[in-house]
């Protein structure tokens, strides 16, 4: 499903316009990705959590030549399902 897709199936859902569910979909987006900007944590009860986290600078190697490089530090996002979403997966 892509973010035009999950639009439609909101809009369908919630028995509103596809404007209105796009407006609601970005505002959640954006929160979501302001939150985890000032190094917050999201928890969606049942649906899951999303946090930040910081990878450290490592070596690695460039598997064409076989060349070690350096990797830099960065933050990833991590995302654990909850109980209901990985529940209803399998």
């Amino acid at each position: 499903m892509n973010k035009t897709e999950l639009i439609d199936a909101m809009a369908a859902d919630a028995g509103i316009t596809k404007a209105a569910a796009k407006k609601a979909l970005e505002s959640f987006l954006g929160n979501v990705e302001g939150s985890l900007k000032k190094g917050d944590r999201i928890s969606l009860v049942g649906f899951g959590s999303w946090s930040v986290s910081r990878r450290e600078a490592r070596d690695g190697r460039n598997p064409q030549t076989g060349k070690t490089i350096k990797i830099a530090a960065k933050n990833v996002v991590k995302f654990k399902a909850g109980a209901e979403l990985a529940k209803a997966v399998n």
